[in-house]
C-alpha cells in the first residue's frame, strides 16, 4: 500500500486518538500540577437591637472571582503527588524510621489512604486477572467439545454476565450474601455460626468481590477464546490425530500456541480493565473494607463542596503510571513475537 493511501486510510483514527486520548491525558496531567483555591473568609459585623456582633464567614464574591481569575486553581508542582493522601513521602520515611521490623513498616505504609487502596487493586487484579482467563479458556474449550446443536444455547447462556450491568450483578450478589440471602444463609449453616457476616468480615469480602469480578470477566475470555478455537489449524489437528496423539497432546502442541496470542491480548484487556475496579465496590457496599484506585478518584471528585480535581488528576496520573508497568510485560512478548514472524 503506498505511502499517501496509508496515511489518509489511518488519519481519521489518527485524529480521533489525539482528541479522545492525548488532549484529555494532557489536561489531566496539567491539573494535577494544581489545588484548589482557598476559601476566602471575611469579617462581618451584625447588629441587632440588643448589639453587634462579628463573625467569620466565606466571602462567595471574592472566592468567585479568585476561581474565575485563576481556573486550574494555585500551582503545587508535584507537591500533591507527594502528600499524605497519595505517595504520602514524608509518612513514609517516618515510617522507615520509627518501625522496629519489615512487618511494623508495612503495616505503617499500608495504613496511608492510596497504598492500601493500591494494595487491594493489585491483588484484585492478580486474582481475577488469570482466574477469568483460566475459566473462559475451560468454558471455550469444554463448548468447542460439543455437537453443533447444543452450542447456540449454551453461548448465550454464558453470555448473560455481560448484559447484566456491573453494579446490577453487584447488587445482586449483596442480596445474595447477606444474612438473610441464599448464599449467607448457606454459609451460617456451613460454619455453624448464626452471627457470620460476610460484609462484616473484610477477607470475605474481598472473596465475593474477586468472585464477582471473575463472573463478570470470563464470558469476554469465552466468547473470544471460542471465536480463535474456529480458526485452529484443522488439518495439523486432523494429522496429530492420525500420528496418534491424544486428545491432551493435541491441546498442548496444536491448539494452545494457536490461542498464545490471543490469550496475550486478554492478558492486556483483563489487567486494563481489572485495574479501574469500581462499581462493584459500589454495588457491595464494601468501601469500608475495599478501597480501589478508582474508588480514591471518585471520592476526590465527590470532597465536600468543593472537588478536588487536582487529587482526583494525581490518582488518575498513578493509576495511569501503574497500568502501564503492568501491561509492559505482555506488549514487549507480543512485539518480539510479532518481530520473530516479520
Amino acid at each position: 500500500m503506498p505511502h499517501r493511501t496509508f496515511a489518509l486510510f489511518v488519519l481519521p483514527s489518527f485524529l480521533a486518538m489525539i482528541l479522545f486520548i492525548a488532549l484529555p491525558l494532557v489536561s489531566v496531567a496539567v491539573q494535577s500540577l494544581y489545588v484548589e483555591h482557598p476559601q476566602v473568609m471575611a469579617t462581618v459585623e451584625a447588629c441587632d437591637p440588643f448589639g453587634c456582633t462579628t463573625e467569620t464567614r466565606v466571602d462567595a464574591q471574592a472566592t468567585a472571582a479568585l476561581r474565575e481569575a485563576a481556573p486550574l486553581g494555585r500551582f503545587n508542582g508535584l507537591g500533591t503527588y507527594l502528600n499524605r493522601a497519595h505517595l504520602a513521602v514524608a509518612e513514609v520515611r517516618a515510617a522507615w524510621a520509627a518501625a522496629p521490623d519489615w512487618a511494623s513498616f508495612l503495616a505503617a505504609v499500608l495504613s496511608l489512604p492510596f497504598y492500601r487502596a493500591l494494595l487491594f487493586t493489585l491483588a484484585y487484579t492478580a486474582v481475577v486477572s488469570p482466574l477469568s482467563l483460566g475459566l473462559g479458556l475451560l468454558v471455550a474449550l469444554a463448548l468447542n467439545a460439543l455437537p453443533r446443536p447444543s452450542r447456540g444455547p449454551i453461548i448465550y447462556v454464558t453470555l448473560l454476565p455481560m448484559i447484566v450491568p456491573t453494579v446490577v450483578g453487584a447488587l445482586t450478589l449483596l442480596w445474595m450474601i447477606d444474612q438473610r440471602g441464599v448464599l449467607g444463609a448457606l454459609l451460617q449453616w456451613m460454619t455453624g455460626d448464626e452471627d457470620l457476616s460476610v460484609r462484616a468480615s473484610p477477607a470475605l469480602t474481598w472473596i465475593a468481590l474477586f468472585a464477582q469480578g471473575v463472573w463478570s470477566s470470563a464470558p469476554f475470555v469465552f466468547i473470544v477464546f471460542y471465536a480463535g478455537l474456529q480458526t485452529a489449524p484443522r488439518d495439523t489437528l486432523e494429522s496429530a490425530m492420525m500420528d496418534g496423539a491424544s486428545r491432551l497432546q493435541r491441546l498442548r502442541w496444536v491448539t494452545l500456541p494457536h490461542l498464545a496470542p490471543i490469550a496475550t491480548f486478554l492478558m492486556l484487556v483483563l489487567v486494563m480493565d481489572n485495574f479501574r475496579v469500581f462499581e462493584a465496590i459500589i454495588g457491595l457496599n464494601a468501601q469500608a473494607h475495599a478501597t480501589s484506585l478508582s474508588l480514591l478518584i471518585f471520592q476526590a471528585l465527590r470532597s465536600g463542596d468543593a472537588p478536588l480535581f487536582g487529587s482526583a488528576a494525581a490518582s488518575s496520573m498513578l493509576t495511569l503510571l501503574c497500568i502501564a508497568v503492568l501491561c509492559t510485560p505482555s506488549m514487549l512478548r507480543a512485539y518480539r513475537a510479532f518481530k520473530v514472524k516479520a
